[in-house]
């Protein structure tokens, strides 16, 4: 009788001792864990560069086309900059960055923003300085904007807009 009554209690003891532990070791690694996330965030955004500053003078433009200028698509397009160097995407260097072609988009991005990568938002981080880009017959709106290696833009300091007419 008495190993009857012993056994079970016995386990009973045991599952409830188990259990106890398995929660707090859960509730542990969840701290740990969160604690470790909230470390590596800080640690990214500390790792982030300031954007460099536009030097006095500095001006993006395009080299071959005009406002309202009529063209055939698909429309090339040569890109210039002064007192910038045109470089790749990846480290922020001082005074360089590459192009971005906006169609029908914005005439420039708030400095510092990400320029968005999307058919409206064409990127030229490969140190482009010519592009050929197709459009559809029509009025179109072209945007240049020079951003750094991470595609932060330099606002409207170095962008600048035409309209073109694109003929059939």
């Amino acid at each position: 009788m008495y190993k009857i009554i012993c056994f079970p209690l016995l386990t009973a003891m045991l599952f409830a001792c188990n259990n106890s532990s398995n929660s707090n070791a859960t509730n542990d690694t969840t701290t740990n864990t969160t604690e470790d996330t909230s470390h590596k965030m800080s640690n990214m955004t500390s790792n982030v560069p300031e954007l460099p500053a536009v030097p006095e003078g500095a001006k993006v433009y395009f080299k071959n086309l005009k406002n309202n200028q009529t063209v055939i698509s698909p429309v090339k397009i040569e890109m210039g900059v002064d007192k910038m160097k045109v470089d790749t995407t990846g480290p922020v260097v001082q005074a360089s960055g590459h192009y971005h072609i906006f169609i029908d988009a914005e005439d420039s991005l708030a400095s510092g923003t990400i320029v968005p990568k999307d058919s409206t938002h064409l990127h030229y981080g490969k140190a482009q300085t010519e592009a050929t880009v197709p459009l559809t017959a029509g009025k179109h709106k072209l945007t240049l904007q020079f951003a750094d290696g991470l595609h932060r833009s330099y606002g409207g300091r170095l962008a600048t807009t035409v309209n073109v007419n694109v003929k059939k």
